[in-house]
């Protein structure tokens, strides 16, 4: 067995798996830091990797797959964000909604376009530091000898982390999460500040459903996020909103999804069943261990009207 292989292996597909799980949490905490509550991920996921993956597939560029699926994301965050805030929707059925209405509609495209074929993408994703990745032993090709939207991702949660703590907007969002009124009567609109943020944790949720299809996998089949989505809104939650504690939890819980490849590669017997079901295993003890100290924004999941 050669431990160096598997160590590397492991640790590059943890930080490949750790990609779709950090942006669509990273904008599930910019919703919910709003007080927007969007069970909806899983569903925005879905649509934007079979739409990423489609345009990908047919116009061979994997770039503008991925941006097909953060313009899904977008619309798909505007929709949720004008019916919870302006039409005052329950935001729970809402979301339910949006990840009944993805799941089978996704599906029933990808029968329509490809009935029983299995596309796969040919053109793989350049990778820009490929040649110094061997001269760093073992962590070098997990980390440098990734796909360039790899990088990309990570530059986009740090921006997320730097724009939520330090922008005027990222105030704002965390105001009107926590105190909608005193918001309302500084001149600033809770439902445009809201409905804003319910555009980027779309868009997020639907780039990160596109990486998974383009980036990660390669291929698109029905319900392919597998409940990635209600990790991501578990992982929110278990980072406090706080988008550089949430990508590291998402790196370790990328490690629970890659762990298949690892064991498979040092020859460990081990059911793949039990191997798929680790990540969902160490969110419920995650959320066991850490939920006690959780301190949820004021107005999360609550429908804001101005006080007359």
């Amino acid at each position: 067995m050669n431990v160096e292989l598997v160590i590397t292996t492991l640790l590059a597909t943890a930080l490949l798996s750790a990609v779709p799980l950090a942006l669509a949490s990273v904008g599930e905490a910019l919703g919910e830091r709003a007080g927007l509550l969007n069970l909806g991920t899983e569903g925005m996921m879905l649509l934007g990797a079979f739409s990423g993956f489609w345009v990908a597939l047919k116009s061979g560029s994997l770039g503008l797959g991925l941006l097909t699926g953060a313009v899904i994301g977008l619309v798909c965050g505007l929709a949720f964000g004008l019916i919870a805030v302006v039409v005052g929707a329950d935001q729970v059925l809402l979301g339910l909604g949006f990840t009944l209405a993805g799941g089978g509609l996704t599906a029933f495209l990808f029968r329509e376009s490809f009935g029983s074929r299995q596309p796969l993408l040919a053109e793989s994703m350049g990778r820009p530091f490929r040649g110094v990745a061997d001269a760093v032993p073992i962590v070098g090709q997990a980390i440098l000898g990734q796909a360039w939207f790899f990088y990309l991702a990570w530059i986009i949660v740090a921006g997320a982390a730097l724009g939520l703590k330090y922008t005027t907007f990222g105030l704002r969002i965390r105001a009107v999460g926590d105190a909608p009124d005193a918001v309302d009567t500084l001149g600033i609109s809770v439902r445009a500040t809201r409905v804003y943020a319910a555009m980027c944790a779309g868009t997020l949720a639907g780039l990160a459903g596109a990486s998974l299809s383009i980036v990660e996998v390669g291929f698109f089949q029905p319900n392919v996020t597998h409940g990635i989505g209600f990790i991501a809104i578990a992982l929110a939650m278990l980072g406090r909103w706080n988008p550089t504690r949430i990508a590291l939890m998402a790196i370790l819980f990328g490690m629970l999804r890659g762990l298949g490849s690892g064991l498979q590669l040092a020859d460990v017997p081990v059911q793949s069943d039990f191997v798929q079901l680790l990540p969902y295993i160490g969110v419920v003890i995650a959320l066991v261990v850490t939920s006690r100290g959780i301190s949820l924004p004021a107005a999360l999941g609550v429908t804001w009207t101005r006080r007359k």
